[in-house]
C-alpha cells in the first residue's frame, strides 16, 4: 500500500464529526435499533436506567468508528451492526461504573443515573450492558472478534483500577497517567476500529492499521476531556466543571503545572489532590495556576501528536470519503471544546 501524508494542519473552517456521522448514518440507524432492542428486560427498571443514559446524546464515537472503519475496508456486510452495538454497550456500561465510582452529579448535561436510581442500581445494570455486549459477540460467532472485544473490556477494567489507585497521588508521572488512558480511554477506541478489518476479512496490516488510529485517537480524545475540564464550562462539557480536580484525579494538565511550579504551587497541589483545598475559590486557582503554565495548551499540544499519529495509521488505505470523514474526525477530536 502507499503511504500518502495527511497532515494535520489548519483548516479553513472548524473541523466537524459531520463527515463521519453522514458516512455512517444508515449504519448508526441499525445499531441504533440493535441498541434498543437489546436493551429491553422483563424488569421494568433496567430498560428506564439505561435508557436514560443511551438516550442522553453523546457522541456514540466507538460505534461510528467501527462503521467508519468497515467503510474504508469497503465491507458490505452488517456483521458490524450488532458488533458496534455491542461496543456501545461495553462504553456505556463503563460509565455507569464510573460515575458510581466517581460520585458524579452530571451525564451529558443531565443528572447522574446514580443520583436517580441510586448507586446499587446503576452498577447492576451496568453490568446487565456488559452481558448483552458479550451476547452479541457470542451471535456473532467469530472468535477473533470476541478475543479482541474481551480483551478490550479486561484491559479497561485494569486502566479503571490504575487510575484509582493513582487518584490523590500527586506524584503520578506523565508516563503512568498515558498508561492509564491508553487502557481505560483508548483500549476500546482501537478495539472498536479493529474488529471492522476482521469482519472485512481484511490481512493483519489492515487490522493493525486500524487499531493503532483507534487507539491515537482514543489517546487524543481522552487527553482533549482532560484539558477540557479546565477551560470550558459545565454547560459546554455535560458534567461539572472541575469534576476532575475535586476528585483528585491526576490528569495531565495537573501533572505538568505540578512540575512546573515554584515550592509554594507544589504545596497548593498537594494539598488540593490530597482533597484539602477544594472549594471554588481553590479550583479559580488551579485553573489560574494551570493557565500560568500553559498546562492546558501542553496538553492539547500532545493530542495533537497523537491524533497526527492517528491519522499517519491510515494513509495506506486508499484516498476515499472514509478515510477524509476519519481524518477529520481526528482533527475534530482535538479542536473540540465539548
Amino acid at each position: 500500500m502507499s503511504a500518502d501524508v495527511i497532515p494535520l494542519k489548519p483548516r479553513t473552517s472548524e473541523p466537524s464529526l459531520g463527515p463521519i456521522m453522514a458516512l455512517t448514518a444508515a449504519g448508526m440507524n441499525a445499531v441504533n435499533a440493535v441498541i434498543l432492542d437489546r436493551m429491553q428486560s422483563e424488569i421494568p427498571l433496567i430498560p428506564t436506567l439505561a435508557g436514560h443514559l443511551i438516550a442522553g446524546g453523546g457522541k456514540r464515537m466507538r460505534p461510528m468508528l467501527t462503521l467508519a472503519g468497515a467503510a474504508l475496508c469497503e465491507y458490505q456486510g452488517t456483521r458490524h451492526h450488532k458488533l458496534a452495538a455491542a461496543v456501545e454497550f461495553i462504553h456505556t456500561a463503563t460509565l455507569l461504573h464510573d460515575d458510581v465510582v466517581d460520585g458524579s452529579e452530571l451525564r451529558r448535561g443531565k443528572a447522574a443515573a446514580n443520583l436517580i436510581f441510586g448507586n446499587p442500581a446503576t452498577v447492576l445494570v451496568g453490568d446487565f450492558l456488559f452481558t448483552r455486549s458479550f451476547e452479541l459477540m457470542v451471535e456473532d460467532g467469530s472468535l477473533k472478534v470476541l478475543k479482541i472485544l474481551s480483551h478490550a473490556s479486561s484491559v479497561i477494567s485494569e486502566g479503571e483500577v490504575d487510575q484509582l489507585s493513582a487518584q490523590r497521588q500527586i506524584e503520578t508521572s506523565e508516563e503512568r497517567y498515558l498508561g492509564i488512558i491508553g487502557a481505560k480511554t483508548a483500549a476500546l477506541f482501537a478495539a472498536a476500529t479493529r474488529i471492522a478489518a476482521v469482519v472485512a476479512e481484511r490481512g493483519e496490516a489492515d487490522e493493525r492499521a486500524l487499531e493503532d488510529y483507534g487507539r491515537n485517537l482514543g489517546i487524543a480524545f481522552q487527553l482533549v476531556d482532560d484539558a477540557i475540564d479546565y477551560d470550558s464550562d459545565a454547560g459546554e462539557m455535560g458534567k461539572g466543571k472541575g469534576d476532575d480536580f475535586r476528585e483528585g484525579k491526576m490528569t495531565l494538565p495537573v501533572i505538568l503545572a505540578y512540575a512546573r511550579g515554584d515550592a509554594a504551587e507544589r504545596a497548593f497541589w498537594r494539598d488540593a489532590i490530597l482533597g484539602h483545598r477544594n472549594s471554588n475559590g481553590d479550583l479559580a486557582r488551579a485553573v489560574s495556576l494551570i493557565n500560568a503554565h500553559d498546562a492546558v495548551s501542553a496538553t492539547r499540544d500532545r493530542a495533537r501528536h497523537f491524533a497526527q499519529r492517528a491519522i499517519d495509521a491510515i494513509t495506506g488505505f486508499p484516498s476515499s470519503e472514509a478515510r477524509s470523514a476519519m481524518v477529520e474526525a481526528a482533527e475534530f477530536a482535538v479542536a473540540r471544546r465539548y
